[in-house]
């Protein structure tokens, strides 16, 4: 296996297990965290980026969600022969990183009765369920990570068979990244979760559709694919903005 797949799995576990963590943390039955807020959820969240990027960086450039390798790739900055094996790598991590929650937080899991917690704890879902708007909420946080991504940097890494790709992430610097989705939460997670990374849901929602809890309701399939290709429509309006955006002023 190219190590950029690998770190790029290993990355996106290590996110999606301090995220999810610190939701189960936070909302689930008898954690000794329990009740903590948002604040938490979104400074842990980013943190989790913190580390994915901190791993990753050297190695994948730690794109570290499908998004943001989709929104670079649009921009001609990153080969698309690699995106399918940066994507699939990405959601394999989100997975595994989703089953490590289960398994940590399987006893608490199991004495929390209400079934939407528990989902929260695994992918996102809307506070108000109206899929134009939740499209649009999510269509304009990844909008915001992936246009400030490219302002952040244009720095490049020689990949395994010499072929240039962006750093991305991994070339700005653990903590600004880490701050960017900090803030992305504050200020827009409210509406949807702000999933703005298709790795981060679509993997723990299978982790919940998967292994057996107490009390667990549906999946919520039928929402499922709003924090997949919303995310992705978010990316490619960044790539095309920055992209005129950039020509403007050259």
């Amino acid at each position: 296996m190219d190590p950029v797949y690998l770190y790029e799995f290993i990355g996106t576990a290590v996110l999606v297990l301090m995220g999810d963590g610190v939701v189960a943390n936070t909302v689930l039955k008898d954690t000794k965290s329990h009740g903590a807020g948002w604040v938490v959820i979104t400074f842990a969240w980013g943190l989790g980026v913190f580390l994915g990027v901190i791993i990753a960086g050297p190695v994948s450039g730690a794109h570290i969600n499908p998004a943001v390798t989709l929104g670079f790739a649009f921009a001609g900055s990153f080969s698309w022969s690699l995106v399918p094996g940066y994507i699939i790598a990405q959601l394999l991590g989100g997975f595994f990183g989703a089953t490590i929650v289960y398994l940590y937080f399987r006893d608490h899991l199991n004495i929390t009765e209400d079934k939407a917690t528990k989902l929260a704890v695994f992918c996102t879902g809307p506070q108000i369920r109206k899929l134009p708007s939740n499209i649009f909420s999510e269509v304009v946080g990844t909008f915001i990570l992936v246009f400030t991504i490219f302002h952040f940097t244009d720095a490049s890494l020689a990949s395994t068979d010499m072929a240039e790709v962006p750093i991305g992430l991994g070339s700005i610097g653990a903590l600004p990244v880490a701050l960017l989705v900090v803030g992305i939460g504050m200020s827009l997670g409210g509406t949807t979760g702000y999933a703005i990374n298709p790795a981060r849901d679509l993997g723990p929602r299978l982790a919940h559709y998967l292994y057996p809890m107490k009390y667990k309701g549906d999946s919520d399939w039928a929402y499922s694919w709003v924090p997949v290709l919303a995310p992705a429509l978010g990316a490619f309006i960044a790539a095309m903005v920055f992209l005129i955006v950039s020509q403007g002023v050259a």
